[in-house]
């Protein structure tokens, strides 16, 4: 366990080995937790149940699974409930109205009135007095918080973890890494402690958890799922939907989507139609270029590219068109890097010196990196990742997505901040295993993780597609036909260690 001053109580439920293989846990909680969100919310405008109801069933999931995950440290009971009581049903008809349907926001974005710490011990006392207007929308059409989930120190890493809350474990295997830096809202959705869950994305923080928790993770384009931040005019971090399903994923973003003045970049929802209902109208037949390694910038284990190289022939044998290729990337990595130390100097600029002291190694040494940037450093990086993106948009005239791995191993242990080996090469930075991240974030192209499990040993496996710019419409239909074709959408489970995955 990471030395975070926090021990966790595990309680291990106990599950045998065929469970883990035939990729069907158990699931103990309330009926309603077993639904997908579409299903409840149509329950919810039916008036079949109430509001109060899902929070009923979402508090008692909560209680039974939070002291072996750890995923939702904080919850707003009495906030939620009041929420429920005062709730405006006049958007009932409008696309992505959630109804009173509970959901988690993660604990980097304030929520009014209740407990936001970033995973640092700076704010481990923080109180925020206004939502961020992302939640403010939610709430407004329809979402009820019911809490925060777990994040590590400031977003940073793919291991959640911090020394306010402790770790994240991977409901799957509890010996092993969520992922993160929303690992906390994945593990919660995989339980089905709520329906939805918020999520952000920088380096794969919302992708990579999605990916090992066997959920969907959206990071949409820049402005799509709009938030307030000290850098409204940098592309780099995005907000997203997460949910058990593509078509719940899509309803989520329908929630999010639209223009809000406190954020520059923010831009209007679809002007016809909704995402969900072009989930609805998915199909199979669709042009998938496939590429293994970044052109070999990017490192992926056997067992990874074997598993999803037999999914691209379940998705050919059901009428998609395959095609292993790579645009040039020539430069993608460098200019990540980049990109992402101006993210780390602008961001923690005028945060005071007390509250950077008790941050964890890693996250200092990326505050580091960006400060000793020079301005050619950033020149550079702002022209080559105009290339990429151009290069990006021929390919896309020959194909609907780029297909690639989420992450290129399956989940570590948790107690492993990093990984250091993948694909045979050892690694020296500890983003370097994330290096399959980069490329939507330098883009700023859409990109999802899909379910195409149950994976090596049992354990979920994702496929990103990464899709068209601003085309988060098509990129979700296609995720949903991966979906189909590999038998999902996937259920919540009971968390498990089987033993056999550490």
């Amino acid at each position: 366990m990471p030395a975070s001053g926090h021990r966790l109580d595990v309680v291990l439920i106990p599950v045998s080995e065929s469970r883990v293989m035939t990729g069907t846990p158990a699931f103990t909680g309330p009926e309603l937790c077993h639904l997908q969100a579409h299903e409840v919310i149509d329950l919810l405008k039916r008036g079949e149940i109430s509001p109060q109801d899902c929070l009923d069933a979402a508090f008692t999931r909560i209680d039974q699974i939070e002291p072996t995950i750890n995923a939702m440290p904080t919850t707003c009971r009495d906030r939620a409930y009041a929420a429920a009581a005062s709730l405006d049903v006049s958007h009932h008809g409008k696309a992505g109205f959630l109804a009173g349907l509970p959901i988690a926001i993660k604990d980097l974005t304030p929520v009014e009135g209740v407990r936001t710490t970033f995973g640092t011990k700076a704010f481990a006392d923080f109180v925020p007095a206004a939502s961020d207007p992302l939640v403010a929308r939610l709430e407004s059409r329809g979402g009820i918080v019911v809490g925060k989930t777990n994040t590590p120190e400031m977003g940073a890493g793919a291991n959640t973890f911090n020394a306010v809350f402790g770790a994240t474990l991977n409901p799957w295997d509890t010996h092993l890494n969520p992922g993160g830096s929303s690992g906390g809202a994945a593990a919660s959705l995989a339980t089905g402690e709520v329906w939805l869950s918020h999520g952000s994305d920088h380096g794969g923080s919302l992708r990579t958890p999605a990916g090992y928790c066997g959920i969907v993770g959206l990071r949409p384009s820049p402005g799509r799922a709009a938030s307030a931040g000290p850098a409204g005019f940098m592309t780099e971090g995005a907000q997203g939907p997460m949910a058990r399903s593509v078509r719940d994923c899509a309803l989520f973003l329908d929630s999010m989507a639209g223009h809000t003045p406190a954020n520059p970049l923010s831009y209007p929802g679809p002007e016809t139609g909704s995402f969900e209902q072009a989930v609805i109208a998915s199909s199979p037949q669709i042009r998938i270029g496939f590429s293994a390694d970044f052109n070999g910038m990017a490192q992926a284990d056997t067992e990874v590219l074997d598993h999803l190289r037999g999914v691209l022939r379940q998705m050919e044998a059901n009428g998609a068109e395959v095609e292993e290729t790579c645009p040039d990337l020539n430069t993608l990595e460098a200019t990540y890097y980049t990109l992402r130390g101006m993210d780390m100097a602008v961001t923690f600029h005028n945060m005071p010196d007390e509250a950077k002291a008790h941050f964890k190694q890693t996250l200092t040494d990326n505050m580091a990196y960006g400060r000793a940037m020079r301005v050619d450093d950033v020149a550079r990086a702002q022209i080559n990742r105009t290339v990429i993106y151009n290069n990006m948009c021929r390919f896309f005239e020959r194909f609907d997505v780029l297909a690639c791995p989420v992450v290129g191993c399956m989940p570590h242990p948790q107690t492993e901040e990093w990984v250091s080996e993948v694909g045979g090469v050892r690694l020296t930075g500890y983003m370097d295993w994330l290096r399959f991240a980069f490329l939507a974030t330098t883009t700023g192209l859409p990109a999802i993780s899909v379910p195409v499990g149950p994976g090596p040993r049992g354990l979920p496996i994702g496929i990103q597609l990464i899709g068209k710019p601003r085309g988060e419409a098509a990129l979700l239909a296609a995720a949903a036909a991966f979906e189909t074709v590999t038998g999902g959408p996937k259920t919540p489970i009971d968390p498990l260690r089987s033993g056999s995955s550490a």
